[in-house]
């Protein structure tokens, strides 16, 4: 059958299957390739008169990695079993203790491990430096003082949030399309990033791609200052309803940023904020300002601690001032009969999402690694904007 629709006659051999992931993995290294397939499909609407519209309206999506985070269980197990193999191979005579079977709980594999590093750092042969690092690794594990979003065999996946109570674990797509549905930019991120902060960089590689923008539409992650002041040195107007608790949005030289999905404010960590206080501040002539608080136990153990967390402290808070003039010239704007119409537009873009993901499979990854997403990402896209660009050809030509 394959020699057959290759034109080779049936005595003829055909390429190996794993010749296909040997030239993905070896020749596809181009990490412009997002760019220049979305870059030519745009071209290609342009040449044929379809590509139309100067506003783009922008969003992310998310897709799910290919592999879970590790437990806490599973960690423990994997990183005790590489000290225990070095410890065995190391030919000391050392009486190493029993591993724990799989319906043992939690707390009895935590006393295991315990046992396994004291054993090891008895041992004559803990200088060496793998033993020592294998050993060391165990006991931050055990005191929760490794970074989990690391323990996955997809290393570039991030816990994101939906929703204050939902999350995923995996990388965004965040996508500027046209009101021709002709998708003109595209970036991938890890799960945790921030939305707003891709708006400039769409902007702009939609502009590279030959789109000139007059106009750009998105919900609330996208009014933070630095977009609204982008959005007046570009000369483009920005339609994006204001969020009081937006004002810092923005991803800040400390990290914290306003996650729309989940409404609350959300540290360098990807930890969201437990509960927020409105503060009036009476008194003064100082703008109002939201305090946000985070969950203290998870602050004790954070990897990004230092210089966010004070030790000692018995909680941690952020607070953010409303509002600037740029905001309050937005609010005015978001007022008109004109922002109010154009802002319904934004659904489309919903729509595209939708068709990325439930045709194109784009829920959840092929592979492991950003950059592996990265080039499912710029085949599914490349592959929507062909389907679109036929499909308005045939509305102006009905004969195409």
């Amino acid at each position: 059958m394959k020699q057959y629709f290759l034109g080779l006659s049936p005595e003829e051999e055909v390429i190996h299957p794993s010749l296909l992931t040997k030239f993905r993995k070896q020749r596809l290294k181009d990490e412009n390739l997002l760019d220049l397939l979305i870059g030519k499909s745009v071209e290609i609407a342009i040449e044929q008169g379809v590509l139309k519209s100067n506003t783009i309206i922008v969003d992310s999506t998310h897709t799910t990695a290919r592999y879970h985070k590790l437990t806490q269980r599973q960690m423990l197990t994997k990183a005790s079993a590489e000290l225990k193999k070095s410890l065995s191979e190391s030919g000391a005579d050392l009486a190493l203790p029993a591993e724990p079977g799989n319906k043992t709980t939690l707390e009895e594999y935590q006393k295991y491990c315990n046992e396994l590093i004291k054993t090891a750092e008895e041992s004559p042969v803990f200088e060496v430096p793998a033993i020592k690092e294998e050993s060391t690794l165990l006991a931050e594990m055990l005191d929760n003082q490794v970074d989990c979003y690391d323990q996955s065999p997809d290393s570039d996946a991030r816990v994101g949030h939906k929703t204050p109570t939902t999350s995923f674990y995996g990388y965004k797509t965040h996508l500027a399309m046209t009101e021709d549905r002709i998708i003109t930019a595209a970036t991938v991120t890890s799960g945790e990033a921030f939305d707003g902060t891709e708006l400039p960089v769409l902007v702009q590689k939609s502009k590279d791609a030959g789109v000139p923008i007059d106009e750009v539409i998105a919900d609330t992650a996208y009014s933070t200052l630095e977009n609204l002041k982008n959005a007046e040195t570009e000369k483009y107007g920005l339609i994006s309803r204001l969020n009081p608790s937006i004002v810092k949005g923005n991803r800040s030289e400390d990290g914290f940023v306003f996650n729309k999905d989940a409404g609350t404010m959300q540290c360098p960590a990807g930890n969201l904020a437990v509960k927020q206080n409105k503060e009036k501040r009476q008194g003064t002539k100082k703008n109002p300002r939201i305090k946000y608080f985070f969950d203290i136990s998870k602050c004790k153990t954070c990897p990004h601690r230092n210089g966010c967390y004070k030790e000692g402290a018995k909680s941690k808070t952020y607070s953010v001032t409303t509002k600037s003039d740029y905001h309050k010239s937005q609010e005015e704007f978001q007022k008109t009969d004109y922002f109010k119409e154009r802002v319904k537009v934004r659904y489309m873009i919903e729509a595209k999402n939708s068709e990325l993901k439930n045709v194109h499979g784009f829920d959840r990854c092929d592979s492991a690694g950003l950059a592996s997403f990265q080039l499912q990402g710029a085949v599914s896209i490349f592959a929507v904007n062909l389907k679109r660009i036929i499909r308005l050809m045939g509305e102006v030509c009905p004969n195409v």
